[in-house]
């Protein structure tokens, strides 16, 4: 079948990247820039561009681009999806996206699907889109309410053909609030930790702690300003709740308080420990 594609950055390429390795699918692809199109056709990431005159020859159509273009092109494009298509958005956060999304989808017989695939590194364009991004990764799936069972599991097997490890349905509701802290809240951490002084001189330093501390904090400003202001509501009680948690291990030390140190210490080994298991 024919597969859209709409975005060429690193999930939009390694979407692309994926599906040509583990399916026979026919992949067509835009994006805004016309030289990542050329790549794209260049490395067989894509078998044509998507465009007007084909988009509605495509069964699924997925939507890597930032929250609000991601929008925008659903309502641009709504009288043009066939009607059985699926249209998948791929942006970082949900209720922004699903809520105009589901909107624009009544009164026409193609179906919305929200969706979130939870893989990245830290650069960013389709330079950096490899075919095994998804490989060890989860697919969030935020289907229509009262969704039935064949449209779930049309969505379970699609996901796994084309290379993600499990598949997650959730709300837009509860994928916002765990990101705003297993995603959002480490990629703030991170860039705030990055920018104390004594970073400039960690070199010979530093091991993999720091390496792994600072890592996100490469990331697109752009998009994540979206990210994060769409998210606000839930993101800052998360960055509260740290710098609560970071006042009890400040506390300690002020005071010199090696029991409640220690104690703090043994809670958080026992938590991750509890998690690996």
């Amino acid at each position: 079948m024919n597969i859209g594609i709409v975005g060429l950055g690193l999930i939009g390429g390694s979407l692309a990247k994926s599906i040509k390795q583990h399916t026979g699918h026919t992949v067509l692809g835009f994006d805004i820039d016309e030289n990542v199109i050329s790549q794209a056709e260049m490395c067989a990431a894509i078998d044509g561009v998507l465009t007007d005159e084909n988009i509605g020859s495509c069964k699924v159509i997925l939507i890597a681009l930032y929250p609000g273009l991601c929008v925008d092109y659903i309502r641009k494009n709504a009288d043009r999806f066939a009607p059985d298509t699926l249209v998948i958005d791929c942006a970082g956060v949900k209720r922004s996206v699903v809520e105009p999304a589901r909107e624009i989808a009544k009164g026409h017989s193609w179906t919305y699907v929200g969706g979130h695939p939870m893989a990245g590194r830290e650069f960013s364009g389709f330079g950096y889109a490899i075919n095994n991004l998804f490989e060890r990764a989860s697919m969030i799936v935020v289907p229509p309410v009262g969704a039935p069972i064949e449209l779930l599991s049309y969505l379970k097997d699609f996901f796994l053909s084309i290379g993600f490890k499990t598949i997650q349905f959730t709300s837009a509701e509860e994928h916002d609030s765990m990101i705003s802290y297993t995603s959002q809240l480490a990629h703030i951490v991170s860039g705030a930790y990055v920018k104390n002084p004594l970073s400039q001189q960690h070199k010979n330093f530093s091991a993999g702690s720091f390496m792994d501390m600072t890592r996100v904090a490469r990331l697109n400003e752009n998009m994540w300003t979206e990210l994060f202001l769409a998210n606000n509501d839930l993101l800052v009680p998360q960055i509260n709740d740290l710098i609560y948690r970071l006042e009890q291990y400040r506390d300690a030390l002020k005071d010199c308080d090696a029991e409640r140190l220690h104690d703090l210490l043994k809670e958080g080994r026992i938590m991750k420990e509890a998690l690996d298991h």
